[in-house]
């Protein structure tokens, strides 16, 4: 695999339509969102999930594409996959409750094994130390919560079910007549956002990515990720979501060409009004009607006077 050599920013921008694009679970699972401004969020953790899920799709059982942080897995059990692939002989190894490297050279050892086995530890790093004691791994992709571009108004919908849960019960309401039917449906709520359209950064040094092995090819099928995971994380709460644009700056070396700041404020999002950009803070705005499609949006990147050594890649 060809090793990463240039740093790369990216802006990821996508909408979410009567859903919820991630629930906050010490606010009643209601949508994400900034008690100030109102502007919706959507969690780093929640979106690396969506890439690791994908990943686990696309490349189910290949060497070097397994998932470290996935759902029921116990992280211990998969810190001892690494000593026993180093300590073959050793029987302790494979039932020891803690473990740790021998020296200096074990522990690079373990760290290089786990991130040359698992595409999230070597693209997002993991703290590896708890029990079986692995190290821990700063990765050299980074991502910011996504903001989104308006303020959201999140919506309370109240659901029922029709079905009976054992027989008392339906006997209770077939009893009960039409009153009493009625009563006894089991009610539920859900909250979502009518649209909403979002705002994240991203960041990939190629200067961690030495140190994990990320490389070329693992880019590529992190923007591939980026541009298809919301295609198969659908659920009823999520309602629609969509990937709707990835904008990547390339720089020329491993430590980059510009700050990353002045790249992202190259992407401008503003209101669709009768063709034309205007900026969302634009007081003209107030007039117009809530966003309620990616239409409504028009986004615009400066290309003019880039600054040397960075190239711009629109990948959606």
């Amino acid at each position: 695999m060809t090793p990463l050599s240039r740093r790369h920013d990216f802006a990821l921008i996508f909408d979410v339509t009567n859903g919820n694009p991630n629930g906050d679970p010490d606010a009643g699972n209601m949508p994400r969102l900034d008690p100030e401004t109102n502007h919706g969020l959507v969690s780093d953790v929640s979106l690396k999930r969506k890439i690791r899920n994908y990943v686990d799709l696309a490349r189910t059982g290949e060497v070097g594409h397994h998932i470290y942080v996935q759902e029921g897995a116990i992280l211990n059990e998969m810190h001892r996959k690494a000593y026993v692939a180093l300590r073959p002989d050793d029987t302790k190894a494979a039932k020891d409750a803690k473990l740790n490297p021998k020296d200096d050279a074990e522990a690079l050892k373990l760290r290089d094994w786990m991130c040359a086995n698992f595409f999230d530890v070597r693209t997002f790093g993991a703290v590896m130390s708890t029990g079986i004691n692995c190290g821990q791994v700063k990765g050299p992709v980074q991502m910011t919560f996504a903001t989104s571009v308006e303020p959201i108004m999140p919506v309370e919908i109240t659901v029922t079910r029709m079905a009976a849960t054992n027989e008392a019960e339906k006997k209770k309401a077939s009893e009960g007549g039409d009153d009493q039917r009625s009563d006894n449906r089991t009610m539920g709520r859900k909250h979502i956002v009518p649209y909403g359209l979002y705002l994240a950064h991203g960041f990939v040094s190629a200067k961690f990515a030495e140190k994990t092995g990320f490389s070329e090819d693992d880019l590529a099928l992190l923007f591939e990720a980026l541009t298809s995971m919301f295609e198969h994380d659908r659920s009823a709460a999520r309602g629609e979501m969509t990937t709707r644009r990835l904008i990547v700056f390339r720089h020329q070396n491993a430590l980059g060409n510009a700050p990353a700041h002045k790249l992202f404020d190259r992407v401008r999002i503003g209101r669709n009004v009768e063709g034309e950009w205007r900026a969302l803070d634009d007081r003209g705005l107030g007039n117009l009607a809530p966003a309620r499609r990616f239409s409504d949006y028009v986004i615009e990147i400066d290309r003019e006077g880039l600054p040397e050594g960075v190239e711009i890649l629109d990948l959606v």
